[in-house]
């Protein structure tokens, strides 16, 4: 029998999501259950769970983007970080009281180490090896979705949003769907349009260059500002803040993404060394650089109506940032997606899984409109146990 037949005339697949994000903190593991339903695809989301990567591991893979390791490195990460992906989805699955025979699916994103979407030509690179994760979990794999996008001329990102219209669209009301992760990126959702209608774009850094700077001020003791206690006793640098924001990738017109390659550690030890900020105020600069380049991307390239914000990714255990978030976007709402009924650090591996249901569904995954893509495309590679 064609493997891939067991997908024939099921309706509801259980499919487990996996996200590890340009933070490199940890694997993000949501096991949903899909179903269109009504002409509308329906979720449930069965578990979640979150393996933290290893310090060392952490550092490996920094290394990795930062170009500081050779070709030998990145192919060992590749088959380390299948393996570790596919321990993370058995203990997601474990934690969740299911069996493996349970999943029918598995969407993974990799690890992304270098995201090139403005060069000639334009290349990405995700890693984790998907063979591993077939062969340890025995379950369908889909994976490396952004080259598809990238081959019909897109940039591989922001590809989050097809999902975010699928599971989050109102009728009413004008969302925006925004995930403060090591980048921060948004999906504006008009009121009642369609898929065509939507615009999504990388805002610029999220707690990318944040983390790099409590990971500075602390001599490598601490790793991210929990709470936003740092930002919140620190007082914001203007005059490095106004020169921050005048990076080029403020300005250039969506669509648009960027990753480490242009706000990673070359970036901000550049700026350490161009500065002479005082230690106090460096975690509250970046803080508010990453408050303020959201708001104007908002207010420079969106021009549907918007009703609610809702926030995802790390960023959003941040309470000053999320603080100055509703400060700038007074009048707007900014919330929590747990409010919308999804755990916020779930959304991106959620995604990824109905990534992964749409390919092995054979419908197309990205949206031009986002990534600048010719025409929507099937996205991934499906790797089989």
């Amino acid at each position: 029998m064609y493997p891939l037949s067991v997908f024939q005339g099921k309706e509801r697949l259980c499919v487990a999501g996996l996200m590890s994000g340009t933070s490199v903190d940890g694997v993000d593991v949501a096991i949903v259950d899909l179903w269109i339903e009504n002409g509308d695809l329906n979720h449930e989301l069965r578990g979640f769970s979150t393996v933290l990567i290893p310090i060392s591991l952490r550092k490996e893979i920094l290394g990795v983007c930062e170009g500081t390791c050779d070709v030998k490195s990145v192919s060992r990460l590749n088959f380390l970080l299948g393996d570790l992906f596919a321990d993370a989805i058995i203990s997601a699955i474990d934690s969740a009281g299911m069996n493996v025979c349970d999943v029918d699916l598995v969407g993974s994103h990799g690890q992304t180490v270098c995201h090139f979407p403005y060069e000639n030509p334009p290349s990405t690179l995700q890693i984790g090896e998907s063979s591993v994760i077939a062969r340890r979990t025995g379950i369908i794999t889909v994976s490396d979705f952004r080259p598809a996008d990238m081959a019909v001329g897109g940039q591989g990102a922001p590809l989050v949003p097809l999902a975010d219209h699928l599971l989050f669209s109102d009728f009413e009301k004008g969302r925006m769907l925004l995930n403060i992760g090591g980048i921060a990126n948004v999906t504006v959702l008009p009121a009642g349009k369609t898929r065509e209608d939507i615009s999504a774009f990388d805002t610029g850094p999220g707690n990318m260059l944040i983390d790099a700077a409590v990971e500075y001020v602390s001599s490598g003791r601490e790793f991210y500002d929990a709470n936003g206690a740092r930002a919140s006793s620190g007082e914001v640098n203007k005059k490095l803040l106004k020169s921050l924001l005048s990076h080029p990738y403020f300005r250039r017109v969506p669509p648009k993404s960027t990753g480490r390659e242009e706000f990673g550690k070359d970036f901000f030890d550049k700026v350490i060394t161009d500065s002479d900020c005082e230690q106090g105020s460096i975690v509250a600069t970046f803080t508010e650089l990453s408050a303020i380049s959201i708001f104007s991307a908002l207010d420079s390239f969106v021009t549907e109506s918007i009703d609610e914000i809702w926030v995802a990714g790390g960023g959003v255990h941040n309470d000053y940032l999320m603080g100055r978030l509703r400060q700038l976007f007074s009048g707007v709402a900014v919330r929590s997606l747990v409010e919308l009924g999804l755990n916020p650090d779930a959304r991106e591996a959620v995604c990824f899984a109905v990534l992964a249901y749409q390919t092995i569904k054979g419908k197309t995954g990205n949206i031009p409109e986002a990534t600048g893509a010719s025409f929507p495309v099937i996205l991934g590679k499906i790797t089989l146990p």
